[in-house]
């Protein structure tokens, strides 16, 4: 398969324009690492603002979205001990997270000193979704083309329960652990509003509940949420601005305990169900759904590219997909 010279994107990836020399148009309109670090500088600078008008203005500054992988271990950690945060961590079980992973989340935040809320769905619920999802693709393909149909779901069910909850809490600020290559620097710090999250959560509430019914509505915002006089929180994707590099994370959060789960791919530290659905991605669309992360990553010089042609490279671990899929009946 033919991929770009300069980033990993392959010739399956959807509406991809090569050169001549073989560069795709993505690195043929990066601007270059040089240009993103004034909008790094900015971007710390608001959330520093952002902090002292809202630190101490609710009962948790913070609520964080903790999958227990590198990247949201990591971006706890420095919330918590950089900036002295006072943060409510949330993770959820989607049935699927290794008994590394649990231990992760254990030792992390009680290193931390931080709230932590485990929050567990019917598994009968996200065992339909899933299902549903490695069978067939339930979203549009531009709605897929940086994540799984599985992991969109997943995430869709984290994300809207969260805000959800920070909503309810009063919380201002919702903080993932999204890496540069998933969160680009326009989207670092966004405020939410009403209008916005209602049409993007119908993006996924729909289709979601074609499958399991009115039994997804305690995952997402009722209409109470849009017209009530909620503070709508903003969300902050710290790794966009602050310096991302995985070899100094992996020695960073090593040192509150956290240790690399053996039974996961190359593409998660936290998730089983992720092996899955790269392989339904990969069959359903022709390529690996980490592509367009990691060539950013690699265009913005976090990664070499021969690291992240190993990444998408690597062979499926065969077994994990087998008790994933016999765990969802498939």
């Amino acid at each position: 398969m033919r991929h770009c010279e300069k980033c990993i994107l392959p010739e399956t990836f959807p509406g991809i324009d090569f050169n001549p020399a073989g560069i795709c148009h993505f690195c043929r309109e990066f601007t270059g690492i040089e240009n993103l670090e004034p909008k790094k500088a900015e971007c710390e600078k608001k959330f520093e603002a952002l902090l002292q008008v809202h630190r101490g203005q609710s009962s948790y500054d913070v609520l964080m979205c903790f999958s227990g992988g590198k990247d949201s271990t990591y971006t706890l950690g420095i919330l918590r001990k950089k900036y002295g945060l006072n943060i409510l961590a949330l993770t959820m079980d989607n049935g699927f997270l290794p008994e590394q992973t649990f231990k992760n989340i254990r030792r992390v935040v009680e290193y931390l000193g931080i709230d932590h809320i485990l929050f567990k769905p019917d598994f009968q619920v996200l065992k339909k979704i899933f299902k549903e999802c490695a069978q067939g693709s339930i979203y549009p393909a531009k709605t897929l083309e940086r994540a799984s149909s599985i992991c969109t779901s997943c995430m869709g069910v984290v994300k809207f329960s969260a805000l959800r909850l920070a909503l309810e809490k009063n919380i201002p600020l919702l903080a993932f652990g999204w890496s540069p290559g998933q969160a680009p620097i326009t989207s670092a710090i966004m405020k939410n509003n009403a209008q916005m999250v209602k049409s993007m959560q119908k993006i996924l509430f729909e289709p979601l509940r074609k499958i399991v019914g009115d039994k997804i509505k305690p995952y997402f915002l009722e209409d109470r949420h849009f017209q009530g006089s909620y503070q709508y929180p903003y969300n902050v994707n710290p790794l966009a601005f602050w310096e991302y590099d995985e070899k100094k994370i992996y020695q960073e959060i090593s040192q509150w305990g956290w240790e690399a789960p053996r039974d996961t791919d190359a593409n998660s530290t936290n998730c089983q169900l992720n092996s899955l659905g790269i392989a339904v991605h990969k069959r359903q669309y022709g390529y690996n759904p980490y592509v367009f992360e990691l060539a950013k990553l690699v265009r913005e010089g976090h990664m070499s590219r021969a690291q992240a042609l190993d990444r998408i490279s690597e062979p499926e671990n065969q077994q994990i997909i087998s008790e994933v899929r016999k765990r969802l009946g498939l």
